[in-house]
């Protein structure tokens, strides 16, 4: 399947299928890039969607350019890209991995409906996790602003902050959520306490992990979208 390639205020973005009045919009998580989108095109657009994907800060295309994958510069690119969607199509869904889904709650109000794979959906809890794996109190963070930690991740005093202040919207949409029991991002029972908050429907794949990459993870997932789409 060969996209149309596609700038969007300069995002680097592939617009995969026929054209249609419904649309996906696919976002990546960390470490991904928006030629993952095929897999789903190939799902979805023989019935009746296109699918636009996008390279997120820092990612894809845009390696290199001096960029970071924060919040407050995924977030507008997130949105530009969903305006766009709603100008090309009638009905416009949302199909997100990891943070990208959290990118998503926080520029997307209502979505025609939301699948999400290994969805990060408290970022200040997994932030105070990841303190806790570092031995780092809020105390200290706040004193020296960021802390590199043992397994990648800097810790960052103006990233939670910022997370505090800007809530994630409450989505109404059917939001079906594809997770694995061995996520270390997101607890089961943050995900289970979300379902039963926003009505969402949970498929559990017992041994899966947060990053879906195994033969057997990736039929798992081909499957749950083409029951869930």
């Amino acid at each position: 399947m060969k996209p149309e390639q596609v700038q969007i205020g300069g995002i680097p973005a592939l617009l995969y299928g026929a054209p249609a009045e419904r649309g996906y919009l696919f976002l990546h998580g960390q470490m991904g890039q928006k030629e993952e989108a095929e897999a789903f095109a190939q799902v979805v657009c023989p019935k009746g969607y296109q699918v636009l994907s996008i390279d997120l800060p820092a990612h894809g295309e845009r390696r290199g350019r001096g960029e970071e994958l924060t919040p407050w510069t995924a977030t507008p690119d997130v949105r530009a890209a969903w305006n766009w969607a709603e100008r090309r199509w009638n009905t416009v869904s949302l199909r997100a991995n990891s943070i990208g889904a959290y990118f998503a709650m926080l520029a997307v109000d209502r979505p025609a409906r939301a699948l999400l794979v290994s969805p990060i959906l408290d970022m200040e809890g997994l932030i105070l996790t990841m303190m806790g794996w570092a031995g780092v109190t809020e105390e200290e963070l706040r004193d020296r602003g960021e802390i590199e930690t043992s397994f990648g991740q800097t810790l960052s005093w103006k990233y939670l902050s910022w997370v505090r202040e800007h809530p994630v919207h409450s989505w109404t949409c059917p939001v079906r959520i594809l997770y694995g029991s061995e996520d270390n991002m997101t607890p089961r029972r943050t995900a289970e306490e979300y379902v039963r908050r926003h009505g969402a429907r949970l498929t559990v794949l017992e041994g899966g992990e947060h990053w879906f990459h195994t033969p057997e993870q990736l039929s798992a997932l081909r499957e749950w979208e083409e029951r869930e789409f």
